[in-house]
């Protein structure tokens, strides 16, 4: 399949373009603009580097979620504008998975980690197995394919620094653990605090948002039948925005005024 993957989940944006096992374009930035400056430019882009016929593709990959808000706004309307002109099918891919996949085949547990703000990150558990193909001949693996898939200890979620090293303390496999992402400076002195099992940081080769990654994931969800219509697909913020959790606050407090105007005295959360 040819599919254009797009990725503007978190600071990095990227565009993509995947046919089979070959990649033929990449684009990737991360500097101070919006991705609504960039998104568009990049794939325009390399939509004229490779003479890339837009009617070609099977199919529009998307970083789905979660990450920035704003960010996944952007690539899920691009997605979608693109999905609904060209009449192609989209295909979700997980963030916090395709960061994983920035380092297929290690053997080490891999930790994605996003800065989600509130003291929290977006992140995920995995690992990869190796899978072999083919027959044995007299007895031998000898001519044997063997490729690995990622494995997922934990999907995505959303916890605080704390919870997410407690976690990883308590794996049973005596394994290192690689972190990965924009959330690695921004907690490194609290991982230092709290890993009690050895670790290390992913080079900056690595160790961002890939839209080459969502296009690799894309492909085995699209061998899976994982596809969907442009006009269904939503991002998956994993939590309520900061303007959605305002508003819900403002209810609350409302909610919990008595009939003389009075805030009634009740802790319930919010």
């Amino acid at each position: 399949m040819k599919i254009l993957a797009i990725d503007s989940s978190g600071l990095v944006a990227g565009v993509a373009v995947a046919e089979g096992d070959t990649l033929l374009a990449e684009y990737t930035t991360n500097y101070k603009k919006t991705h609504s400056q960039t998104l568009l430019p990049m794939l325009d882009e390399v939509k004229r580097m490779i003479e890339l016929d837009l009617s070609s593709l099977d199919a529009i990959a998307v970083a789905a979620g979660p990450g920035s808000f704003t960010g996944l706004r952007i690539g899920s309307a691009t997605a979608k504008g693109l999905g609904l002109a060209l009449n192609k099918p989209l295909i979700s891919v997980p963030t916090v998975d395709a960061l994983a996949m920035n380092l297929y085949g290690t053997s080490a547990y891999i930790c994605p980690i996003m800065d989600a703000r509130r003291s929290q990150v977006y992140t995920g558990i995995y690992t990869f197995v190796r899978e072999t193909y083919g027959e044995k001949e007299d007895g031998a693996e000898k001519g044997m394919e063997s490729s690995f898939r990622l494995q997922i200890i934990r999907p995505q979620y959303v916890a605080p620094i704390e919870e997410v090293a407690e976690t990883l303390n308590g794996l049973p496999e005596r394994k290192d653990v690689i972190f990965l992402g924009d959330g690695v400076p921004v907690f490194a002195g609290r991982l230092r605090e709290l890993m009690k099992r050895p670790y290390v940081c992913a080079p900056a080769s690595c160790n961002r948002q890939r839209a080459a990654a969502v296009a690799v994931l894309a492909q085995q969800y699209a061998r899976e039948g994982r596809l969907e219509n442009a006009r269904d697909h939503a991002p998956e913020y994993l939590r309520p925005s900061q303007a959605e959790r305002t508003r819900r606050e403002k209810e609350g407090r409302a909610g919990k005024m008595d009939q003389n105007g009075q805030e009634q005295d009740d802790h319930a959360d919010l």
